[in-house]
């Protein structure tokens, strides 16, 4: 039989579920990599160095150099008895401005970030108009004309439920399946102290490589005239990659909001 020293030598502790926000401008991405910052390593510097043990943190999924969030989740595994709010709170003495832990509490020791997700939602933010607005310049897109968002809105329909989704997967990086179930999608204006946005929004039961960034690209051909509302269907049904509009600058992106069932 094991020794109780033993058995507690392997439990993996308690762990802590994060929600993140975080601009993601000065960094090569969330997960780590030899070639610069990433929010991944600074978020396992920060706790490293509260709890004093080495951990590695998990994410929801891994957002690309330059593409920011709101809600990403991620967790990790600790022995510290420090309470999750305390852990909060110590973690944004912490880390880096541009870093923010929004929430933290208690989870099972059972949940991962990636595989107990139901739904991911993205915003993609857009600038439209003459003169760029120099607040904006990694936050949105800079598209120097005005955009039929009806249009928009029309086509974005499209997209809502089960479809493969082939023609909107960056090429080189394939998956078992191109399958995806579309929740919502919606294209609105956002107008606050006259800076005019568009935000385009997608909730989904999961995304291909740069999913969100080319639905965005061919949202936009069809707000300045280039494709039609109703093309939207012919593209998702075509599979073709070529199809599709361009892939969308990787700053307009947000990871909004992970969803999980109700026990996380």
């Amino acid at each position: 039989m094991e020794s109780t020293e033993h058995a507690a030598a392997k439990s993996p502790g308690r762990c802590i579920k994060l929600t993140v926000a975080y601009d993601g401008t000065n960094y090569q991405g969330w997960q780590r990599q030899p070639t610069g910052p990433t929010i991944q390593a600074a978020l396992e510097a920060a706790i490293n160095s509260i709890a004093q043990e080495e951990v590695h943190i998990s994410g929801s999924g891994r957002t690309d150099a330059g593409v920011h969030a709101w809600g990403q989740v991620a967790s990790f595994h600790t022995k510290s008895k420090m309470p999750a709010d305390v852990f909060r709170k110590a973690l944004n003495a912490t880390l880096p401005h541009d870093i923010v832990v929004r929430h933290a509490c208690d989870v099972p020791t059972s949940f991962r970030p990636i595989n107990d997700a139901i739904s991911k939602r993205y915003r993609y933010v857009l600038q439209p108009g003459r003169i760029n607005d120099p607040f904006s310049l990694k936050h949105a897109w800079f598209v120097k004309r005005v955009l039929d968002v009806e249009a928009m809105q029309q086509a974005a329909q499209a997209l809502i439920g089960e479809h493969d989704f082939a023609a909107f997967q960056a090429t080189g990086s394939p998956r078992q399946s191109t399958v995806r179930t579309m929740l919502d999608a919606t294209v609105k204006v956002h107008d606050a102290d006259e800076r005019k946005k568009i935000f385009i929004e997608v909730e989904a039961t999961g995304f291909l490589y740069n999913m969100v960034r080319i639905i965005a690209g061919t949202l936009v051909d069809i707000g300045q005239g280039r494709r039609t509302a109703d093309s939207m269907a012919a593209t998702i049904a075509s599979c073709d990659r070529l199809q599709a509009g361009m892939t969308a600058p990787a700053h307009g992106l947000y990871l909004l909001e992970v969803h999980y069932p109700s026990h996380h």
